[in-house]
């Protein structure tokens, strides 16, 4: 069995869903497509919004165009650059900013946990002033839930401008304190999602806890030459939601998976 955290389900609905777990990719894994933000920001530079994961892992496959992912971690600052065919990975607590060079960047991101990020495992570099307020924070990250494109797209600009300037003074602080740089930004952001803890134990379960369960049950079938799952072999297949939206870095095209 996994080591997770136990919540017990708190309706018959959840009770069902941990019972009868929601079939979900390998691993327990999201997938979505993102077409990278082509908008200059104030240093030159095209591309996507500064912001970390608290929880998960995030992966790229780059399918087509040029550029590059700037970090920030305990490993200081590092640009990797990103081309077709090139994956690349990186662990919660990265700060990540995609730099779309050539204004095609196409990326196959990858995530652990899956349903995490959508409920709010991502937290963007705003000024700690602003991180350090839960409700400035959620104002200045929240775009408007209806709106044509130019609105759309002027608010996830906005947002998009304010993390970069976060990641600047981040960047500034950290070329000479990085260990005190990278405690105070990482205090911010554990105390802007400790509310949503219950609700991601659930999601873990119910997903990757899931996932990794049914392997050890199947092993242990398979040890004892019994078939166990196999019976219950098949094709799943989902097609993606219309649409694309307003993503952190990029216009995103999902397949729903691990949205509760």
């Amino acid at each position: 069995m996994s080591d997770l955290p136990s919540r017990r389900p708190s309706s018959a609905a959840e009770g069902d869903a941990y019972r009868n777990p929601p079939i979900g990719l390998p691993g327990g894994i999201a997938v979505s497509r993102l077409r990278v933000y082509d908008w200059e920001a104030p240093d030159g530079l095209r591309g996507g919004s500064p912001h970390l994961h608290t929880a998960s892992t995030e992966g790229y496959v780059v399918l087509g165009g040029s550029g590059a992912v700037e970090t920030l971690s305990s490993d200081g600052l590092q640009r990797t650059p990103l081309a077709p065919g090139a994956v690349v990975w990186f662990t919660p607590g990265t700060v990540h900013r995609l730099i779309n060079a050539d204004g095609a960047l196409d990326i196959l991101t990858l995530m652990s946990n899956a349903g995490l990020p959508e409920a709010g495992d991502a937290v963007l570099t705003f000024p700690l002033d602003v991180l350090r307020d839960a409700p400035r924070y959620r104002e200045h990250a929240t775009l408007p839930a209806h709106g044509d494109q130019k609105t759309m797209a002027s608010a996830a600009r906005a947002r998009r401008d304010l993390a970069l300037e976060g990641f600047t003074e981040l960047r500034e602080r950290a070329a000479s304190d990085l260990d005190g740089t990278l405690r105070d930004l990482y205090s911010a952001a554990a105390a802007l999602v400790a509310p949503r803890i219950g609700e991601w134990e659930c999601i873990v379960a119910l997903g990757p806890g899931a996932a990794l369960d049914a392997t050890a049950r199947q092993l242990a079938s398979l040890a004892a030459g019994e078939p166990g799952g196999l019976a219950s072999s098949g094709i799943r297949s989902l097609q993606p939601e219309p649409g694309e939206r307003w993503g952190m870095c990029g216009r995103l095209t999902t397949w729903g998976l691990g949205a509760r």
